[in-house]
């Protein structure tokens, strides 16, 4: 069996991701991951005893670990998803999101770059590395548009700069080292096992507890949602038969304001607690300040990975939006245990801008 190895294994797109591989059977998995605030064992708990998964607890920036892993493992390649990955978090923190995403994926780079030199060449033509990235490199559109593959970055947060700094390190030792890249960029996914600093979750986590739903500015921002399941599909699928030195932009055909999307959550909470004391849970909405540099909308343009590799969403907003709210509905101890020891509901992302008092 081939092996391929998973960074950010333990996080919310990396443990489905895991889980999709191992269900379909199709690699030998070792996921390694730094387990920092938003890794979960839990997310991976349905691969415990499964022989042919593995979850190492490394950070990436640790080059001897990595070519360690590499040599004794022998993969057929990297699905590299280890990041930092909040907007508000990299407002507040962003020296956190420089080490994670900048440096370590070019430690990871330079590892894999160092491990193909020791494979003969038929090896190396077989290995693949997919750096996973995001929409939000292209920056904000307007009211019409969408991204498409071949735009130019044009980041407005922390986060997503060190992302588009990442895509750029990637595409840039294809180029120079001729390494076997392939970028993939999504759009804002959703689904069970979601760390909830995130919209979905922490809008469900706060409304069963008949805190207040804070929405950012009037609600208008749209972002298009893709159910993190689909996109453990696309990866596999752009990982697999992509092309080498190509990016595939990844999208959920849906998109939201998130005003609505949060009155849409609360409509099936209504409905799927008919006797709460905080029903209807739309009462729960407050608008508050605005975030810095808050892009107005996002939306993708997958004709390309559609067209090469036949991939496009099966699950709709509605549907997923009820299969998510009845999973954390279910696992109410998970957000708990979440809440008590890593994170309450706080506000992140208010840092004074220069010169701001």
């Amino acid at each position: 069996m081939t092996t391929i190895i998973v960074t950010g294994a333990a996080g919310f797109i990396g443990s489905a991701l895991c889980r999709y591989l191992r269900a379909n059977k199709i690699a030998r998995i070792i996921g390694v991951d730094k387990m920092t605030y938003a890794a979960s064992r839990e997310a991976l708990a349905g691969l415990k005893g499964d022989p042919d998964f593995t979850l190492l607890e490394i950070d990436i920036c640790d080059g001897a670990k990595i070519i360690e892993i590499l040599t004794t493992a022998r993969p057929i390649g990297i699905i590299h998803l280890a990041a930092e990955t909040h907007v508000d978090r990299s407002i507040d923190q962003p020296g956190d999101f420089l080490q994670a995403n900048i440096v370590g994926t070019y430690a990871l780079l330079e590892m894999v770059r160092q491990y193909l030199r020791m494979l003969p060449e038929d090896k190396q033509k077989q290995f693949r590395f997919l750096h996973v990235s995001t929409d939000e490199v292209y920056g904000s559109l307007g009211q019409s548009g969408s991204f498409t593959e071949d735009m130019a970055y044009a980041p407005n947060s922390p986060y997503a700069a060190s992302k588009a700094a990442s895509d750029h390190l990637a595409r840039a030792w294809h180029k120079t080292f001729d390494l076997p890249v392939v970028i993939s960029n999504c759009s804002n996914n959703y689904g069970p096992f979601q760390f909830p600093e995130k919209l979905i979750p922490l809008s469900i986590m706060k409304a069963l507890g008949g805190q207040k739903l804070p929405i950012y500015g009037k609600g208008l921002n749209v972002r298009d949602w893709l159910y993190v399941e689909d996109h453990a599909d696309a990866l596999y699928q752009i990982f697999s038969r992509g092309r080498v030195g190509e990016k595939y932009n990844v999208g959920g055909a849906s998109e939201y304001r998130n005003i609505d999307l949060v009155q849409e959550l609360c409509a099936l909470l209504d409905e799927a607690l008919p006797q709460s004391a905080h029903r209807p849970h739309k009462n729960l909405i407050e608008f508050v300040a605005d975030r810095p540099g808050h892009d107005e909308r996002y939306a993708m343009d997958f004709s390309k990975l559609k067209k090469e590799l036949g991939w496009q969403p099966r699950t709709t907003l509605p549907d997923g939006l009820r299969k998510t709210v009845a999973w954390y509905l279910q696992n109410r101890d998970w957000c708990e245990d979440i809440r008590r020891r890593k994170y309450g509901g706080e506000r992140l992302g208010q840092t004074q801008a220069a010169g701001k008092s």
